[in-house]
């Protein structure tokens, strides 16, 4: 008989330590033994949590799987994170029921509270004994009672009545303990029965550990509403090698966040081994301390007695059951720990593959931006050459200027067109993205874009320069500067001596699109006004000889710069382009009027000594009509003609 209880307790021993073995030497795990802490319950449902919560990382790297290969190492780490969560709820369920089968081992203290509620324990076990002994008492009494007669029955009847009074009381007393103790047990959570219920409640949020493990051959995954067959047809429709450093650039941050989220999910599976690891210190605790017991009891002397022989099977008994419920609890955990380990292994070897992909996309990146680099080197290396040819061969400052204005909007030009060639994904998205850009900006910025237009028309062959005297809406003044948009005058006073007001007077090259505005301005290579003198005389003069004494006053003065007033005109012939422009020179004409005969002289003047000659013709004029005969001069007027010009 003892030789038979020895050898089923060396089995459930062997069983312990092979278990043992398998944990201490799996893979990664050979590590100190920590100290155990409280086997009492209470870190079961924050362990099922956290493993629910690492669970969910499997539907992030669903969205991760966007290659072929992403998909191979998501099914596999499905299908073993689908056996870590059934393995997890069985060792929950095994340690909730050994928890329920012994309230009042160091496993049933109701978490981590014994020293609050063991006495009500105690207190309750203690009323349920003294129930039982009241029950026997009055079991006996009435058997004694089934043999008693006269006084010794009366009696035997009191003692059965009292007893049952007291009965009464210890099942009383009994029920509130038990109440109260259940309350107890619920409210802190600990309890088997109340920990098996918060088992099945999040096991329901699980569907893989809603039934628990199953058999081999028979286990299967549920279906998932992204399943394989979906992410594999999604990873072979996913979009070519991106053609654009855009869509690379995206490529990459994607990449990045992929090898992130892979990071993340390593080390919550460390985490969550490190959690089972604890979980597991105090069971093997428990283990090594009944080997040591069961090796006390193997090693007791053989004994003859019936009773010792009788005890001895007991304490075996004991000490096999407790080594089973040890074994339901720490078996799921062995298996989840090798589990987890070659979790944690496929998904390193994931995220070394994302690792070795961002590598390579963020070099194909480096090398793209160095052949942009080049490319645009190239080109501003071109664009110097056309400046120095510019600067060369063209010696004219004004020209020099419009050439390299043209040049530094060709080059941003040909930038830009190169910077989008090289960003974008696909030459007909730009092509509708400059379409829709530039209907944009010619709405937006149609003025600006008119007076740039304008711009090239000022300073076109008929154009205006700086120094020009010119005429816009009314404004008389001479140009100080034209930019891009904008033309600057220094206004200066009408009249035939003109003088600077002091005022810049700025207008938008977009004025020579308006057809109200009107633009005049000196035919190039002239600076020369048209003055005219009216002179009013009496109706008794001889006009021929009036207007011949007048006009020839005026052809002496104008002899002075006659030479002048011809390179002027042939100036306009080159300009113009034709030779039928007749020479400049004094001319009259004569009108009668109601107060007597007006004689008009027109001449020719310089605009830089318009003043001078208007003064020098004036006092020959009056010269000429102090001369015997004397003429009579009733009135006079000085007009200035506006300069000779185009519009």
């Amino acid at each position: 008989m003892r030789v038979i209880l020895k050898t089923k307790f060396l089995f459930a021993a062997l069983l312990a330590a092979c278990l043992l073995c398998g944990i201490c030497l799996a893979p990664g795990q050979i590590t100190p033994t920590p100290t155990p802490p409280p086997d009492n319950g209470e870190e079961i449902i924050p362990f099922l949590n956290q493993t629910i919560v690492w669970y969910r990382q499997i539907t992030l790297q669903q969205q991760l799987a966007t290659e072929p290969s992403d998909v191979l190492f998501l099914n596999d780490n499905r299908q073993i994170a689908d056996q870590v969560v059934r393995q997890a709820f069985d060792f929950a369920r095994a340690r909730a029921q050994a928890l329920a089968q012994n309230p009042g081992g160091t496993s049933g203290k109701l978490n981590g509270q014994a020293s609050q509620y063991q006495r009500l324990a105690d207190s309750a076990n203690k009323a349920d004994q003294q129930v039982k002994q009241e029950q026997q008492s009055i079991d006996d009494l009435r058997r004694q009672l089934a043999t008693a007669t006269g006084k010794k029955r009366s009696t035997i009847e009191a003692q059965i009545g009292e007893t049952q009074s007291e009965l009464e009381l210890y099942e009383t007393r009994r029920d509130v303990l038990r109440t109260m103790l259940q309350f107890a047990t619920g409210a802190s959570g600990a309890g088997g029965g109340n920990l098996l219920a918060q088992i099945d409640e999040l096991s329901r949020t699980v569907s893989v550990a809603a039934t628990g493990s199953k058999t081999p051959g028979t286990e299967s995954t549920p279906a998932q509403p992204n399943s394989s067959n979906n992410l594999a047809v999604a990873a072979r429709e996913r979009k070519a090698e991106p053609t654009g450093m855009l869509d690379l650039i995206e490529d990459i941050f994607a990449v990045r966040r992929k090898l992130r989220a892979l990071e993340d999910n390593i080390r919550l599976t460390d985490q969550l081994s490190q959690t089972a690891k604890e979980l597991r210190a105090p069971v093997l605790a428990k283990v090594r301390e009944l080997t040591q017991k069961g090796d006390a009891l193997s090693a007791q002397p053989d004994s003859q007695d019936p009773a010792a022989l009788a005890q001895q099977r007991k304490d075996l008994d004991s000490l096999t059951q407790e080594y089973k419920q040890l074994s339901a609890s720490i078996l799921p955990l062995a298996k989840q720990n090798i589990l987890l380990d070659v979790y944690k292994r496929s998904t390193t070897n994931w995220r070394n593959a994302v690792d070795s992909e961002y590598q390579a996309e963020v070099k194909g990146l480096v090398l793209r931006l160095g052949g942009l680099g080049v490319i645009l080197g190239v080109v501003l290396g071109v664009f110097e050459l056309w400046r120095r040819a510019i600067y060369r061969y063209i010696a004219e400052p004004r020209r020099r200027y419009q050439f390299l204005l043209l040049r530094r909007i060709v080059l941003w030009i040909v930038i830009a067109i190169i910077v989008a060639l090289a960003f974008a994904s696909e030459l007909g998205a730009v092509t509708t993205f400059a379409g829709l850009l530039t209907a944009g900006i010619a709405v937006a910025l149609q003025n600006v874009i008119l007076s740039v237009a304008g711009y090239f028309f000022l300073v076109g062959k008929y154009g205006v320069r700086v120094g020009d005297r010119v005429q816009v809406q009314g404004v008389t003044g001479d140009v100080v500067d034209i930019g891009l948009v904008r033309l600057h005058l220094m206004e200066v006073t009408p009249g035939p001596s003109p003088r600077a007001t002091g005022r810049i007077v700025v207008f938008s090259n977009a004025v020579v699109f308006q057809g109200n505005a009107g633009l005049f301005k000196q035919i190039p290579g002239t600076s020369f006004l048209w003055h005219e003198i009216t002179l009013t005389l009496g109706p008794e003069t001889d006009y021929r000889a009036a207007e011949k004494r007048l006009l020839t006053a005026v052809n002496k003065v104008f002899e002075e710069y006659h030479e002048k007033m011809e390179v002027q005109r042939r100036s306009m012939e080159r300009a113009l382009n034709t030779a039928g422009i007749r020479a400049f020179a004094p001319e009259s004409h004569l009108h009668i009027s109601s107060t007597g005969l007006e004689v008009v002289i027109r001449y020719p003047v310089e605009l830089s000594t318009a003043a001078d000659i208007d003064d020098r013709i004036t006092r020959a004029l009056i010269e000429s009509i102090e001369q015997q005969p004397r003429l009579r001069l009733l009135g006079s007027t000085l007009k200035t003609e506006e300069p000779a010009s185009v519009e």
